[in-house]
């Protein structure tokens, strides 16, 4: 063996080794620098005006990518062929409509051809003001297809029609209008001339808002101004069927305006609502006739109506006057008259509705949570007004015993005039009454199970009156849980079947008289002019207990909520101090 050359060859590997290191390191350290990247200075603009996004690139190993980020979301980005080493980036940004102050960051970072990152740079712009909106007049007789956007607003003069059914008997051949209203559009009504919205019979509405941007019908008068009765409100005709007219034709709703309802199809179609929002409304158009915040006249099952609220009406918040139509998702606040009304033979199925009042807010009629009639003599005229109702929750204007409120104050729930309501998983607090069974024909109804109360609460207020409610006693009958007398002078018993209307009551399935809403679960907000806590404590009675009726979504607590409080985002508890001019 060769010591000699093994060992010349050995020697050689390692200065061969040697290089190849050396060379491995030289390469390394002849890699660039990362890229650098610098952001343009903070701008600020007016909604609508237009801001320069600017930042300076430079990547001596060449330029591979640029992302670019507006609030942490993807704005832009760019792909480069590794020859540019320099870039000046500009985009324009057009200014969104968001609260004045808002900022809205824009972040940076590039990297080069040897995958090397900059660091992030960050731009800012502000929205410094929101300009007025554009205001568009709208009357008269409105035909083919209408849309309204909300970059600007639209305001009703007199009675806007939508379509030309302006008569006693359906016509087919009348003149339809499809209005299509884009989410985040505001409505107003002109005061003077009583402005209302009124969609035809044949005609339709489509008002898709969303959680983020609803559609509003509100009054004319600026921030601190306004007042109940501002304007009409939402009008829907429809063409299903009710208990006073016969075929194509109909009846007309109560103020005499040509608001012609009714017909033979129950699935009748009017059009979508969702996530809208109905404020000041119920201007009177005769003495003593006011229209509601949503007043639906035979309005039927194709219709949708979903996420609504009626807020300082001077009338009813929801009226339905006959038709098949279901709502969900509905708030009644601080309405002069009735929350819910229904009569005029209506049928449909309502979930997840609330209800709540202000102390001194009342009707000289007297107001009520639920006002229920088959008619407005108590006829046996059929179809009946039956609709059925789950996890409703009526919030009375009494929130301690200290609490005055007005004497127009009647019933959370009066039954009257041969109804046949069906009514699941509620709760009614507050009132000075909680639940008025009135008239014979409206008692029967009860002793024979078409008209229904399962798993209802009662709940009175601690040191208030007999059992937590009003102040009533045998002699003076002004406040019950469940109304064992009627109001005439003297006192006289009613019952339903052999039983007095509480027995009867307190022996239907889950039902519950309690003295007070302690316990229950319930925040107290709910109560008062303030955005409230709608979502239950732990623990609390009303988180179990419910029943899922045929055909509704499934939801086993008691009240219209449970843990996820639907209101969120949408809704406005303090309307009277919103600027929508922008």
């Amino acid at each position: 063996m060769n010591f000699r050359r093994l060992t010349r060859t050995a020697l050689t590997l390692g200065v061969l080794s040697m290089a190849l290191i050396f060379n491995a390191c030289k390469k390394e350290e002849e890699i660039g620098p990362a890229p650098t990247i610098t952001a343009g200075t903070a701008a600020s603009g007016i909604v609508g005006s237009v801001a320069k996004i600017t930042a300076t690139i430079n990547a001596p190993e060449g330029m591979k990518t640029l992302t670019v980020l507006k609030n942490g979301q993807t704005f832009d980005s760019k792909t480069y062929t590794g020859s540019e080493t320099t870039d000046s980036y500009t985009k324009d940004y057009t200014v969104e409509n968001l609260p004045v102050g808002s900022a809205v960051v824009f972040t940076f970072q590039a990297t080069d051809q040897k995958n090397q990152s900059s660091t992030v740079a960050t731009q800012v712009v502000t929205v410094t003001s929101v300009p007025a909106k554009e205001v568009v007049n709208v009357s008269g007789v409105l035909t083919g297809n209408i849309s309204w956007t909300k970059n600007k607003i639209y305001k009703l003069i007199g009675f806007v029609r939508l379509g030309a059914d302006t008569v006693e008997t359906f016509s087919a051949t009348a003149a339809t209008g499809n209005l299509t209203i884009e989410a985040g559009t505001t409505i107003i009504g002109d005061r003077a001339s009583k402005a209302t919205l009124i969609v035809q019979r044949g005609s339709k509405i489509t008002a898709i808002g969303t959680a983020d941007a609803p559609i509003v019908f509100t009054s004319e008068r600026p921030a601190g101004q306004r007042e109940s009765g501002d304007w009409g409100g939402l009008v829907i005709c429809g063409r299903a069927v009710n208990n006073q007219s016969t075929g194509d034709k109909g009846i007309q709703l109560e103020g005499s305006y040509k608001g012609w309802h009714g017909g033979s199809n129950d699935a009748d179609n009017s059009g979508t609502l969702r996530y809208v929002r109905v404020e000041y409304a119920g201007v009177p158009i005769n003495p003593n006739q006011e229209v509601n915040s949503f007043t639906m006249g035979s309005v039927g099952s194709g219709t949708t109506m979903e996420y609504l609220q009626a807020s300082y009406g001077l009338d009813d918040s929801f009226e339905w006057f006959g038709g098949t139509v279901n709502g969900k998702y509905l708030i009644a606040y601080r309405g002069l008259d009735d929350d819910f009304d229904m009569d005029f033979g209506f049928r449909g199925n309502l979930q997840f509705i609330v209800g709540m009042r202000g102390a001194t807010l009342a009707d000289q009629s007297g107001s009520n949570g639920f006002e229920v009639d088959n008619d407005g003599q108590g006829t046996a005229a059929t179809p009946y007004t039956s609709p059925t109702i789950s996890n409703a929750t009526l919030i009375g204007p009494k929130e301690t015993n200290a609490t005055s409120i007005s004497p127009q104050f009647q019933n959370g729930m009066h039954l009257r005039r041969n109804n046949k309501i069906k009514v699941y998983n509620t709760l009614v607090t507050g009132y000075p009454n909680g639940i008025f069974i009135d008239g014979t024909n409206t008692q029967t109804n009860a002793s024979a199970g078409e008209l229904v109360l399962n798993r209802v609460i009662l709940a009175g207020v601690a040191g208030w009156g007999t059992g937590g409610f009003g102040e009533g006693t045998t002699v003076a009958p002004n406040g019950f849980s469940v109304r064992d007398v009627n109001t005439a002078t003297p006192a006289v018993a009613i019952t339903v079947g052999t039983a007095k209307p509480s027995e009867w009551f307190a022996a239907q399935p889950g039902n519950k008289i309690l003295a007070t809403y302690a316990g229950l679960g319930l925040n107290q907000s709910v109560f008062q002019a303030v955005t409230p806590t709608f979502t239950l404590a732990n623990g609390g009675t009303l988180a179990t207990g419910g029943v899922v009726p045929t055909g509704f979504a499934a939801a086993t607590f008691i009240g219209a909520f449970g843990s996820e409080d639907w209101t969120s985002k949408w809704s406005n508890f303090n309307p009277g101090t919103t600027d929508y001019s922008k």
